[in-house]
């Protein structure tokens, strides 16, 4: 923060401004010019600030969007681009919080809070995975953010939290893949499900989800008549997950079909 006197102002004057410049933009000419309100950057930033100290989100991104509208070429208007971005994401309006990001990226490629901008973006998409019975686009647009911030900044501070995250979405994404391939050999469709369980097992397998994967492979290849690749299955399994209880039930299903 600056050292100067920060000009306390009200919530009552910030608000009548976001007011009636948002008038100027959508009221139609009427024959009669609407007063432009301008207020000085600091005033407008640090009144964002304090928006934000006190959890009123959207208040504080409007004025920190109003402090890059006002003042666009000011050096408080690209600390407001970010602060905006954060506010829209504490306000969990993601989609906003991200074009705010991605805005700030477009016209300071190179800044030194570039990979905090890709970390917000990241997180919002992260925040809205949905459950595994839902549609995964999202899940797979918060991979490809962090991604991109591990490829782009892999030394920062935010790599290690994206890292760890990326593990939690491949888990679900692959769960969404077992969800489906369940699904498919409950109702006969055994090959369906092979691709599907196939698919854990070469594109995710370090995730919780290869044991089930490899045990449903051995079930599926007994039902359409394919023993060698279920006993394929079950020894990859019996020798990556010797212990788990899905071993122990493909081997019973291998043995009981060889006898």
């Amino acid at each position: 923060m600056r050292n100067s006197v920060v000009r306390a102002i009200s919530a009552s004057a910030i608000m009548g401004l976001l007011l009636t410049t948002a008038g100027c933009a959508g009221r139609k000419s009427s024959g009669a010019d609407t007063k432009y309100v301008a207020t000085d950057v600091e005033t407008l930033y640090n009144a964002g600030k304090d928006r934000l100290d006190r959890g009123q989100y959207k208040n504080a991104a409007g004025l920190f969007d109003e402090v890059e509208r006002q003042h666009p070429y000011s050096v408080w208007a690209r600390r407001a681009q970010l602060m905006s971005a954060f506010s829209y994401y504490a306000a969990r309006d993601y989609s906003q919080a991200i074009l705010s990001a991605q805005r700030f990226l477009s016209i300071h490629p190179g800044n030194r809070d570039a990979p905090y901008a890709y970390y917000l973006i990241a997180q919002s998409y992260y925040e809205q995975v949905q459950d595994v019975e839902r549609d995964q686009k999202v899940t797979e647009q918060a991979l490809n953010a962090l991604g991109e911030l591990i490829r782009r900044y892999p030394d920062s501070r935010y790599a290690a939290d994206a890292r760890l995250k990326v593990d939690l979405v491949r888990d679900h994404l692959a769960g969404k893949e077992m969800e489906i391939g369940r699904f498919y050999e409950r109702g006969g469709r055994y090959l369906a499900a092979v691709l599907r369980y196939r698919k854990v097992v070469d594109e995710y397998q370090t995730t919780s989800h290869t044991p089930e994967a490899l045990f449903r492979l051995v079930e599926t290849y007994m039902h359409i008549g394919l023993p060698e690749e279920a006993s394929k299955s079950a020894a990859v399994l019996g020798h990556n997950y010797p212990g788990s209880k899905w071993y122990e039930r493909a081997y019973r299903i291998v043995t009981r079909h060889a006898a």
